[in-house]
């Protein structure tokens, strides 16, 4: 899809590095220009300490399969030389730093440009490179507070909750990918794309933010229950609990009479959708002693036979151990990786090609690892990769 598409990747941490791993498995090749001697600063993360402080922590480990790595000093003269060489091969420049470091590094898009008409720059930040709010930093919290999201997260009478993992990264690098690949199809190419993990946030909570501009509904914490529909939402069984959505009339049926209380489809209270969801908690307190009949797995089987949309809550362990993942080939098995004594797996992305799962044929690479390759490929030789080295340029 991507395979003469060169990218470099200057990004730290999650957004960024997340954006280039989708790239990267779209065939793209991305060479990530790190810090000389600290690298990402993912490779300092996760919850190994002994890979972290093999500067190949579990944070780094997750994202950056396929890419190569080039130590250089953007700070230097001599570094930001390489550098300029780099781009006029290159037509993807990702970085993720605060608005304005890459200006006063004199390596913003107004200067690349100049070496690269063709360029597609792409500045990831936590609220885009202009506004108010534009020269804070971006953390993935901070951003989940700000855009309304922990406050419909949780249950009612529950302080909000942020999201059980990087939302506002993740949807930040998603984002950058999708904007980028749009980018590279436009004729001529060349653009600058400001991508704002604030704003992409909000994109994705459609429908929670039209309720409240088109019908005035100020969006709350619903737990776990759905607002649009009833019963919809997650249950007790005898063991375990399951999420059920029976959002249409005929799942609702099916669901009364598979449980053997056809009795509640006549009750005034749940007689139709819209009482069923003004009295969705009465509806639960009906519901949960016959599905304490049986475990949520029994039910999610019988359920799903009969059409009632159901599913077990699982444990991220759980899922990753289940069959139709290993159907989908989303984990990648790396041996042998150089800087590692064991052997690793890793997400790909979420997207097959014609019936194969996108990936990568390399590990995710020790810091450095690619200088020699990169650098000869530029015209270096070794004496002069090797000065370069001892002056700390890379």
């Amino acid at each position: 899809m991507l395979s003469s598409v060169r990218v470099l990747d200057l990004t730290n941490v999650l957004a960024g590095p997340f954006c280039c791993h989708q790239l990267a498995h779209m065939g793209a090749e991305i060479i990530k220009v790190e810090t000389v001697g600290r690298g990402d600063l993912a490779r300092h993360l996760g919850a190994d300490k002994q890979l972290s402080d093999a500067q190949m922590g579990i944070s780094f480990l997750a994202q950056n399969a396929g890419k190569k790595s080039l130590t250089l000093d953007l700070k230097s003269d001599k570094g930001k030389e390489i550098f300029f060489q780099l781009v006029r091969t290159a037509d993807v420049v990702v970085e993720n730093f605060r608005p304005g470091v890459m200006t006063r590094l004199g390596l913003d898009y107004d200067e690349l440009k100049q070496l690269r008409p063709e360029l597609i720059y792409c500045a990831i930040s936590g609220f885009g490179q202009t506004g108010p709010l534009s020269p804070r930093p971006a953390y993935d919290q901070i951003i989940q507070g700000l855009s309304g999201v922990m406050s419909i997260t949780g249950k009612p009478e529950d302080d909000p909750l942020r999201v059980g993992f990087p939302l506002a990264d993740t949807i930040g690098g998603l984002t950058a990918a999708m904007a980028i690949s749009a980018a590279l199809n436009k004729r001529p190419r060349g653009q600058m794309v400001d991508v704002s993990m604030l704003d992409s946030v909000l994109t994705t909570m459609g429908w929670v933010v039209s309720n409240y501009l088109i019908g005035g509904v100020i969006p709350a914490q619903q737990g776990n229950e759905n607002i649009t529909s009833a019963p919809s939402g997650t249950f007790q069984t005898s063991y375990g609990l399951i999420n059920i959505a029976a959002n249409e009339e005929r799942q609702w049926l099916a669901l009364v009479a598979h449980l053997n209380c056809p009795h509640l489809a006549k009750d005034s209270r749940f007689v139709t959708r819209d009482n069923r969801k003004i009295h969705r908690y009465e509806l639960i307190a009906e519901l949960e002693p016959y599905l304490k009949n049986k475990s949520a797995l029994e039910w999610e089987v019988e359920l799903t036979a009969i059409g009632v949309p159901a599913g077990v809550v699982m444990t991220v362990p759980e899922i990753l151990a289940h069959p139709h993942i290993a159907h989908r080939g989303l984990l990648a098995e790396f041996e042998n990786v150089q800087g590692l004594e064991q052997s690793i797996s890793v997400m790909r992305t979420g997207f097959q090609s014609d019936g194969q799962p996108a990936s990568v044929d390399t590990p995710p690479p020790v810091i450095g690892e690619h200088n020699n390759e990169i650098l000869r490929e530029l015209g270096y030789d070794g004496e002069t990769i090797e000065q370069l080295r001892q002056k700390g340029i890379i």
